[in-house]
């Protein structure tokens, strides 16, 4: 008996060196989104489970994606693991960037995972990035304002809907305006909701030949109705409010409508956060009665850089955080309606999850969006709110420049669209197109 527990002392004493042997601490590159936030807060459960410590980069959206995309390119090696999407998700695999998530775990169910965000994260067949959370766009707005100016938000609106019930709901005296919509520049800010946007009036950033299409009339109604919906309904300073920024005008009572990624219901509906909580109602993003609604379709996923001497401990972190025993941590932890959504099928079948208001809504605008006809006429790319090619984000971070200084007053639809048209041949002559 006392051999028997010696052995077993042993063996924990080993066990215990092993762990500590191989412990390792993990820098990760992430977005400060509150979904980020929340699991920053729970890691240490991961590090109760594992032994490894986590140290982050926390960055502003624009911020991470330049640092990750210079440090993966130059291989700098700062990052064991990047928070990335489906922009760069089968860009960067292609080029042999990142780590293939081929060889998770049985309990870990990679098939659990949305189809469309498994196809949208990986490369030819092979998953490169494990869904945090997934995530379409569509309407938030004040129950109570839509009300109050006598209307009724339909399930499935059109932009000219949308723009009558801003006007109406818009309140400037008081600081309510009744459109929330994104006007900070960034491929990834405005450019997401323009271009989302802009599939639904019919645009498309090319033709088949690849040529640029910013000097067509659907390129301009959209434009021009975005900044005459701003301008009338808008709130102050618009060209410099991205998804955090409204989001804090919405909690703060001062939108009528918000239109922007799913993801935001869970924070708009938290008492403890919002000021409204009780009066927010969901609807799809509009539509402009010629098919496509003006709604995206992004994840925000973890992936491990290759090269990376840290790759056992970090797919064990992709593991955990993306799992679904870490919805159920955040669901003890935070309850049901602040899970990462859009992410698992599972989840849509938890009959915990069937009560949570904007579930379903999330659930049919992701399934809405189609990144590979995104468009009323035919394009040579895929992607909702992006063109998948290489060159996407340098030319769409200058287009949104030039239409975040239109917000700003500092030149007119026309012009903008001119230096867009100008600026995008120019790239993509220079690219070879």
């Amino acid at each position: 008996m006392k051999l028997k527990n010696a052995l077993v002392a042993v063996s924990a004493l080993v066990s215990v060196g092993a762990t500590a042997a191989y412990a390792e601490t993990l820098t990760i590159a992430t977005v400060n989104n509150g979904d980020m936030i929340r699991m920053q807060g729970l890691t240490d459960d991961f590090t109760a489970k594992t032994g490894h410590e986590v140290e982050w980069v926390t960055l502003e959206e624009n911020v991470l994606r330049q640092r990750v995309t210079q440090d993966i390119a130059t291989k700098g090696g700062q990052f064991d693991i990047m928070t990335i999407g489906m922009y760069e998700a089968p860009i960067w695999a292609a080029n042999d960037w990142l780590v293939a998530l081929d060889d998770l775990s049985e309990d870990y169910d990679v098939d659990d995972i949305l189809p469309a965000m498994r196809d949208g994260l990986s490369y030819d067949g092979t998953l490169f990035a494990a869904p945090f959370y997934g995530e379409s766009s569509m309407i938030m707005y004040r129950t109570d304002l839509m009300e109050e100016a006598g209307l009724e938000m339909p399930e499935a609106p059109t932009w000219d809907f949308v723009k009558d019930a801003a006007i109406a709901m818009t309140d400037r005296e008081n600081e309510i305006y009744g459109a929330c919509l994104r006007g900070k520049a960034g491929w990834g800010e405005n450019m997401a909701f323009l271009t989302a946007m802009s599939n639904s009036f019919g645009a498309r950033w090319f033709d088949e030949e690849w040529n640029a299409q910013f000097d067509s009339d659907a390129w301009n109604q959209t434009l021009t109705f975005y900044l005459d919906l701003m301008e009338q309904a808008g709130p102050p300073g618009a060209s410099t409010n991205g998804f955090n920024e409204n989001l804090a005008l919405f909690q703060q009572g001062k939108c009528g409508m918000w239109i922007d990624a799913t993801v935001a219901a869970s924070f708009v509906t938290n008492p403890e956060d919002s000021t409204v909580a009780d009066s927010v109602g969901f609807a799809l993003a509009p539509d402009a009665g010629m098919g496509p609604r003006g709604n995206w379709l992004w994840a925000w996923a973890l992936a491990i850089p290759a090269g990376t001497e840290k790759e056992a401990a970090a797919k064990e972190f992709i593991e955990w955080s993306t799992s679904k025993d870490y919805i159920e941590l955040v669901a003890e932890n935070e309850g049901w309606a602040n899970v990462p959504p859009g992410a698992r099928t599972s989840l849509y079948e938890n009959p915990n999850y069937a009560d949570i208001p904007f579930a379903q809504m999330t659930l049919e605008s992701i399934n809405s969006a189609d990144p590979l006809n995104p468009t009323v006429d035919p394009v040579p790319y895929q992607g909702v709110q992006f063109v998948a090619i290489p060159e996407f984000a340098g030319i769409a971070t200058q287009v949104g420049q030039e239409f975040s200084a239109a917000l700003a007053g500092q030149q007119s639809a026309e012009d903008a669209l001119a230096k867009a048209q100008v600026l995008t041949t120019e790239e993509m002559e220079a690219a070879g197109y």
